[in-house]
């Protein structure tokens, strides 16, 4: 009786869904799975090439600050306003009329009261209002701040 069973269903899976039609089917299931998996893999390819691409061109941009910086400073230290800044400082020498005051060191009482006073200066910040914080994070309020 098993045999009849298996027999009857082997020959309606058969006919029913092995049909030419169901493997067409399947078969374009197959190779537009395969393309739209293949799509993924680019896109985050690309994706990541990108983000790399962007990495560059913000350590390219830094380097060229960097490097203008450096022109400036460079610039700075061949001026004659630095040379003077720099004899006057190291010499001790003034413009005529000027005159120099030349202070102590800080004893280690007095820098002790100053870190004292530092520490006790809490560094107060305004908390927005939960509507305000809202608002920022729906408009993008906060954004500014982090450029």
């Amino acid at each position: 009786m098993k045999k009849i069973n298996i027999r009857k269903l082997y020959y309606h899976v058969r006919h029913d869904y092995f049909t030419l039609n169901s493997v067409v089917v399947v078969v374009a299931l197959l190779i537009a799975a395969s393309w739209a998996w293949g799509s993924v893999e680019v896109m985050q390819r690309n994706y990541d090439l990108q983000k790399e691409v962007d990495g560059k061109g913000r350590e390219q941009k830094l380097l060229e600050l960097e490097a203008a910086t450096l022109t400036f400073e460079q610039r700075y230290y061949k001026s004659d306003e630095y040379k003077e800044l720099a004899v006057r400082e190291r010499l001790g020498l003034a413009k005529p009329g000027e005159k120099v005051l030349v202070l102590p060191p800080n004893s280690a009482a007095a820098q002790q009261a100053d870190d004292q006073v530092l520490q006790r200066q809490p560094t107060q910040t305004v908390q927005p209002s939960n509507f305000q914080q809202w608002m920022n994070f729906i408009f993008g309020g906060n954004s500014r701040s982090l450029q």
